[in-house]
């Protein structure tokens, strides 16, 4: 069945094959390279929407909330989260997280307003925020571990300091390509991210301490010439993407992943169930006038009053 068509103010929707909020997965297998590309729409403008944000942020929020989806679709195992997190000293922005779960994205920045103004136009990383750290983690659901790479918060964009945890955290090559287009209340981020599978998953040397290295630069290569453009394209289907891409490939394999949604766990009976922990003279502390205990959700931007 062909895709359907509709249009809505400046968006052109192809349901079915294209849409927007879709994770693809791919792989090359005569190149040992894996592979995600995303493109986030409404659950993008969901989540931007909860705060009043500056464009700049907007737009440094969308990339990292593409990162995310990217990263997190990497999990397998039905439960597992991943958690993005950048924090600095000195800079405009002081607090970025993002994380995954079960096609759940969710996403805030914590900013300041005066310091932003003062920068004047400026938008690198190190300008936002000053000296800082990324720090990615993957709990996995199925053996409750923990695993935590940590890296300065280097490059021109968020998309490279990515690049940087897979190669120094997980030794992994990987090429990472982020858009964001944004037109008024209306955004739409894509991303591509590509890695080299070494021979050491089965117990082989790693990559990078092999000399040959030519199947990884070919890959890279082609996956280097996305453009900005394509990625944001709402015609344009995740699968031809990959297609125009590796079209010369002898074998290109896709599975469609779960949709992309906006994620938030700020239910009455989350909180309650973590405050139930507290002592109890604590949360008498914690009360309102009423009896209720009010709970701030940053990344919503809602007031839940829970009576625990």
């Amino acid at each position: 069945m062909g895709a359907r068509e509709t249009v809505n103010d400046d968006y052109l929707i192809r349901t079915n094959d294209t849409g927007f909020d879709r994770v693809l997965a791919f792989s090359v297998p005569g190149r040992h390279a894996r592979g995600r590309v995303v493109r986030l729409g409404p659950v993008l403008e969901t989540v931007l929407g909860a705060h009043d944000y500056p464009p700049v942020i907007k737009h440094l929020l969308a990339e990292a909330l593409v990162l995310t989806a990217l990263i997190g679709a990497l999990l397998k195992e039905e439960g597992s989260q991943l958690t993005m997190q950048a924090q600095s000293e000195g800079g405009a922005v002081d607090l970025l997280v993002c994380d995954y779960r079960g096609g759940e994205v969710r996403g805030y920045v914590r900013h300041d307003d005066a310091a932003l103004e003062a920068l004047d136009g400026e938008t690198s990383l190190e300008v936002l925020f000053g000296q800082g750290y990324l720090a990615i983690t993957f709990d996995l659901a199925a053996t409750g571990e923990r695993y935590q790479g940590v890296v300065p918060l280097e490059g021109a964009s968020l998309a490279q300091a990515c690049e940087a945890y897979f190669a120094r955290s997980e030794q992994i090559p990987s090429l990472i390509r982020v858009a964001v287009r944004s037109n008024g209340p209306r955004c739409v981020g894509g991303g591509l991210l590509i890695q080299h599978l070494p021979e050491s998953e089965e117990g082989k040397e790693r990559l990078h301490t092999r000399e040959d290295r030519l199947e990884w630069e070919h890959v890279s290569i082609l996956g280097g010439s996305i453009r900005a453009e394509e990625l944001v394209d709402p015609v344009l289907t995740l699968e031809d993407l990959v297609w125009r891409l590796f079209h010369d490939e002898e074998e290109v394999r896709v599975e469609p992943l779960a949709p992309l949604e906006r994620g938030c766990r700020c239910t009455v009976d989350h909180y309650r169930s973590i405050l139930s922990r507290f002592p109890e003279e604590q949360r008498v502390e914690m009360r309102d006038p009423d009896g209720l205990i009010p709970v701030d959700c940053a990344f919503c931007s809602k007031v839940l009053r829970i009576p625990v």
